[in-house]
């Protein structure tokens, strides 16, 4: 897990967003192959393992890594061009988020948007490899509102109301979200385009409350 990324994380636990300490015990250069992140709202800590952030207990991780298998590994119908594509993204700086098979991109777009960092959720990638990247397994995107660039959601999420309100909600206003599945029905998120089984969100300005401070 990119070091960085730990700013932008935030506690999954249903109670009002909090950040999350990280207490690192294996480094790799930037990335934290071991270590634990704590929430100081509910006491809850999270494993950091083979470099991978595991959001809830080892049971519940198991049982979705399980109910997930089938569409993180399905197939994508978008290139790593045609996401930057759809995304908007241009310049360098801040994250991307991957959500399941779009995480077979993450290579190429990595060359793409030199500058840009990625997180891969619940994707069969190893993060490892690439600048910047960042690998974890959640029951939803656990980090930050209004703080990611952009949101691909792959075949199998971008169908799951629960992950477009999720991917929704943590990319920021004006930005936009790029799903392999029916078109979604977000009241927050306005469908610019879709074709192809495809489509493109654009966050909606304002929406959700401010973060609390820490």
């Amino acid at each position: 897990m990119f070091i960085e990324l730990t700013d932008h994380l935030r506690c999954p636990a249903d109670h009002p967003e909090q950040f999350l300490v990280l207490m690192p015990a294996t480094m790799n250069g930037r990335q934290v192959e071991e270590g634990t992140l704590g929430c100081p709202l509910c006491n809850r800590s999270y494993p950091i393992e083979q470099g991978v952030a595991r959001f809830g207990s080892t049971e519940a991780v198991e049982r979705a890594d399980v109910a997930d298998a089938g569409r993180r590994g399905a197939a994508v119908d978008l290139d790593a061009g045609a996401l930057v594509a759809l995304l908007g993204l241009g310049s360098p700086g801040g994250y991307v988020v991957l959500v399941g098979s779009f995480g077979q991109v993450a290579a190429a777009l990595a060359e793409e948007l030199p500058g840009v960092a990625l997180v891969l959720v619940n994707s069969d990638v190893d993060a490892g490899d690439l600048p910047f990247a960042s690998a974890v397994r959640a029951p939803t995107i656990p980090l930050k509102t209004s703080s990611m660039r952009g949101v691909a959601l792959g075949p199998g999420f971008a169908s799951d109301p629960a992950w477009v309100a999720a991917a929704a909600r943590v990319v920021l206003p004006g930005n936009r979200v790029v799903g392999q599945g029916s078109n979604p029905a977000q009241p927050d998120l306005e469908v610019a385009a879709s074709a192809g089984g495809c489509w493109v969100g654009v966050r909606a300005r304002g929406g959700y409350p401010a973060a609390p401070s820490e």
